[in-house]
């Protein structure tokens, strides 16, 4: 099991929390949650080691994309990048969802 630490700099606030997935097999889940200040914070913890390069990749793809103020706690379970990026723009989603 690994755990990692990204920061990066943002200009959107978010409007309220959101969680999204579910960790288990080929899933991840995602707690995220709106910071005030300018900046974006990120932990993750993985039970896979030696993927540090590939999140990194990943998220600063997402945040270059999305320069949002928020606080994300990502409990991966072995997900693709291609559902991690998923379940990253459903937590956007949910976030600015009125409902």
């Amino acid at each position: 099991m690994e755990k990692y630490t990204f920061s990066y700099p943002a200009k959107k606030a978010m409007p309220k929390r959101a969680y999204v997935g579910v960790v288990g097999s080929g899933d991840l889940e995602i707690l995220l949650e709106p910071l005030n200040g300018q900046t974006a914070e990120v932990f993750v913890t993985t039970r896979f080691d030696g993927y540090k390069e590939i999140w990194e990749n990943i998220l600063n793809r997402f945040f270059e994309e999305n320069d949002v103020a928020v606080k994300l706690e990502i409990n991966d379970g072995g997900a693709t990048p291609g559902v991690i990026k998923l379940r990253l723009l459903q937590a956007l989603e949910v976030s600015t969802n009125e409902k």
